[in-house]
C-alpha cells in the first residue's frame, strides 16, 4: 500500500498505428474487420473519413441526432430519409420536416449505414455547419481544446459532456480529427448541434490566441505538476485534453499556462479520454461557481 495519490493517465490500448492510420479500418464491439474499408470509407455515407469534397453533406443519424438538427436553424437539410414509424414520431413531438422525407422500410437504412448503426428509423443529410474562428470565442465560462484526438467516439461523447455543462466551444486540429458526421455525431447526441466545433491548422497558435484572449489554459496531463482540484483556477478558462496513449504533445503542453493532473483514489489509475473530460469539467464547474 503506498500513500502517493491516484493520477490520471490516458488510456495505453488506443489502436496501434503501422504506416497508414489504422484506426480509420477499426469497427465497433462485435464488429468484423472490414478488409476494403480503407478503400471505400470515403464513399460510404456513415464513414468518418475526411472527405476532400468540401461539398460533401454530414450525414446523421438516430433520433437525439436528427431531431436536434432539425431543430437547429443553422443547420440546412438536404434530405431525409425516414420511416414510417419516425414520421409519426416526429408529427407527434411537432418536430416541423424542412424537406420532404424519402418513406423507407428499416432494411433501406440499414444497407446505407451498416447493420450495427443504431438510426432509429432517421438518416439525414444536411450541410456543415459554419465554423467559428477560434478569436471569435467569447472569454468567458469554458472551452475545451483537443490536441489531435482521433476517434469519434471519444470525440463525440466529449461533446455530449460539453454540451451539459454548457462548455461556450471545443477546439480541434484540421488533421488528426474525426470529421463532424456518422458516428461522431451519433456519439454526441445531438450536442453537434449546440456547442461550436472550431478546427483550427495549428493548435498552439490557437493556444496563444486564446492566452492573448484571457484565457486559463490548463492542459491535462498524468505528469502535472500539482491536482486540477487544487490550483487556482478562473474564467475564462481551456482545458486541454491530449490522446489517448500519447497525450499532449510537447509543443502543446509548453504553451499552457499550466499543466495539471486529476488525482483518483481508486485502484484504476487511468481514465478514457471522455471519462477525463467529464471529470475535469465537473472539477472546474464546480470550483468555478457554474453549477447551479
Amino acid at each position: 500500500m503506498t500513500d502517493e495519490p491516484r493520477r490520471f493517465a490516458p488510456n495505453k490500448t488506443g489502436p496501434n498505428k503501422t504506416g497508414r492510420d489504422k484506426a480509420r479500418f477499426m469497427r465497433g464491439p462485435g464488429q468484423k474487420f472490414d478488409r476494403s474499408a480503407g478503400r471505400n470509407a470515403s464513399k460510404r455515407p456513415g464513414s468518418d473519413r475526411r472527405e476532400h469534397d468540401p461539398d460533401a453533406p454530414v450525414i446523421l443519424y438516430g433520433w437525439h441526432t436528427v431531431s436536434a438538427a432539425l431543430a437547429n436553424p443553422n443547420r440546412k437539410i438536404r434530405k431525409l430519409i425516414l420511416t414510417e414509424n419516425a414520421v409519426h414520431r416526429l408529427a407527434e413531438d411537432n418536430i416541423a420536416l424542412p424537406v420532404t422525407p424519402d418513406i423507407v422500410r428499416p432494411g433501406d437504412i440499414d444497407a446505407r449505414l451498416g447493420p450495427d448503426a443504431v438510426h432509429q428509423g432517421l438518416l439525414a443529410e444536411a450541410d456543415h455547419l459554419d465554423q467559428l474562428d477560434i478569436k471569435d470565442v467569447a472569454p468567458e465560462g469554458i472551452v475545451l481544446v483537443l490536441d489531435q484526438i482521433t476517434d469519434p467516439h471519444n470525440v463525440g461523447a466529449i461533446l455530449r459532456s460539453a454540451a451539459a455543462f454548457a462548455v461556450k466551444a471545443i477546439v480541434t486540429t484540421a488533421r488528426h480529427s474525426p470529421e463532424a458526421t456518422g458516428v461522431l455525431a451519433k456519439s454526441a447526441s445531438g450536442a453537434l448541434e449546440l456547442v461550436p466545433l472550431i478546427t483550427v491548422q495549428n493548435l498552439a497558435r490557437a493556444l496563444n490566441d486564446l492566452n492573448q484572449a484571457g484565457f486559463l489554459t490548463v492542459g491535462l496531463d498524468s505528469d502535472g505538476s500539482d491536482d486540477l482540484a487544487t490550483i487556482t483556477l478562473r474564467q475564462p478558462l481551456a482545458l486541454v485534453l491530449g490522446a489517448e496513449g500519447k497525450g499532449l504533445r510537447q509543443l502543446t503542453r509548453e504553451t499552457c499556462n499550466a499543466v495539471a493532473r486529476l488525482d483518483m483514489p481508486g485502484e484504476i489509475k487511468s481514465l478514457n479520454v471522455s471519462n477525463a473530460a467529464v471529470v475535469a469539467l465537473y472539477v472546474s464547474a464546480s470550483r468555478l461557481g457554474l453549477m447551479r
